[in-house]
């Protein structure tokens, strides 16, 4: 273990102190239950819009400082990971995307039992997707992801293309071929500096997400190397990139960043969760972006968990704090403030939900978009390493928008690695 990191663990458990229950779930946050100081550290993966909520947390129980530590995409889950091997230097409360979560529940026994009082309220598919073998619930879903494609239409306009949402979506409604004849359009006339959209390993995500199989069969078998779905999806992001329209930018990345803040890509694949990455990282052009309906409708891609491994000093009050933060109203006030859809089926038809427009997106229907498209949702089975699956797709991708590697040439290393992660 690099020795910052175990820096790190002894300053956590000496600010810890004693095993400390704090009362209260409720949407006021309840009380705290005792006098003495306790940190809960929370280890996320991006912007969960957990901030003001925790200031409303700890002004509710004031013996409880919240401490949020946010990695990089696959630092976070494999440093995860490396900590429920070892035993020690995992968070109270731990992030996980829908790609990792298979493998927590099958390290079910390393983590807390959040037992079943919620099921009710969730989706059925998203409750049942962190469900351990032996029937212990290892997360509560803090949101789903769905599908649309958020878009600048300053950049449309000033390439002469339709920038009006209704328009757009008309125009590449039918499919991923139309919205990359659309792209060519763009990119003809296109300000300089500016492709048409991020990166591959993005746009094959959400092409991926609108298959009825991803990555695994039902019966945990990989299929990249057979699946129809996915030589399409691979087949369609390859043309979209040797048509010169792709800023060959790794998502989540620091190049990606700066990519919204230089204005370097026009449109980007858009689950709901993408439009507080935007807003994170393009400031600079609020009112500027806008939502359109994604190619061919429907889909999915990601979504995360709220998970309490077994081996943190606080597991009661991260229990109580990991409930509090995916409550229904803490859900609503998250995709208000930031745009992570609810995974929560009845906070879809309430008005300031199904009705919230998002100013900086031009006043989009976002809420009307995203849970029309979260109702029509239908979840892929993921199996152990989905994650590491969709990194490898990424990684090859990139090689071919670097040159290093042909479509064929990439394709086939890839399933090579993809099949070594099944041993």
């Amino acid at each position: 273990m690099h020795p910052n990191r175990l820096l790190r663990l002894a300053a956590a458990t000496l600010a810890a102190g004693v095993l400390l229950t704090a009362c209260g779930t409720g949407t006021e946050g309840g009380s705290g239950g005792g006098n003495e100081k306790i940190t809960l550290n929370v280890n996320l993966f991006g912007n969960f819009g957990y901030q003001d909520l925790y200031a409303e947390y700890q002004k509710s129980h004031p013996n409880i400082t919240i401490q949020e530590r946010t990695a990089a995409y696959n630092d976070h889950h494999r440093d995860l990971i490396t900590h429920l091997a070892t035993g020690s230097g995992a968070g109270d409360i731990e992030g996980v995307d829908t790609g990792f979560i298979a493998q927590m529940r099958e390290r079910g026994n390393l983590f807390v039992d959040l037992g079943k009082d919620r099921q009710s309220e969730y989706l059925d598919w998203k409750w049942a997707a962190s469900l351990a073998k032996d029937g212990k619930q290892v997360g509560y879903g803090t949101d789903v992801g769905g599908l649309a494609i958020c878009y600048r239409r300053d950049l449309f306009e000033k390439a002469g293309m339709p920038f009006d949402r209704d328009q757009v979506s008309a125009a590449w409604g039918s499919g991923w071929d139309q919205y990359i004849e659309f792209g060519k359009r763009y990119a003809a006339k296109a300000p300089a500096g500016s492709a048409f959209f991020d990166g591959g390993g993005q746009l094959f995500n959400a092409i991926i997400g609108q298959a009825p199989v991803g990555y695994y069969n039902e019966d945990n078998a990989i299929v990249v190397g057979t699946s129809p779905d996915v030589r399409k999806a691979w087949d369609l992001t390859v043309k979209a990139i040797q048509s010169n329209l792709s800023a060959k930018l790794i998502g989540s990345s620091q190049e990606w960043n700066n990519g919204f803040a230089k204005d370097q890509f026009a449109t980007i694949a858009c689950p709901a969760w993408m439009m507080t990455k935007i807003k994170d990282q393009a400031k600079h052009a609020a009112g500027k972006w806008d939502v359109a309906s994604v190619p061919g409708g429907g889909g999915n891609w990601g979504g995360s968990y709220l998970t309490v491994p077994k081996q943190g000093k606080h597991i009661e009050e991260a229990k109580k704090l990991a409930a509090w933060l995916t409550a229904p109203e803490q859900q609503a006030k998250v995709f208000t403030a930031r745009g992570n859809l609810p995974s929560i089926p009845a906070l879809y038809d309430k008005p300031d939900i199904a009705q919230y427009k998002d100013a900086f997106f031009n006043n989009a229907p976002v809420g009307q978009l995203f849970t029309t498209a979260a109702k029509q949702l239908k979840p892929q089975h993921q199996g152990p390493r989905a994650g590491d699956v969709q990194t490898t797709i990424r990684d090859a991708l990139v090689r071919i928008e670097q040159g290093k590697q042909s479509s064929d040439e990439s394709w086939k290393q890839m399933v090579s690695d993809v099949e070594r992660l099944a041993k």
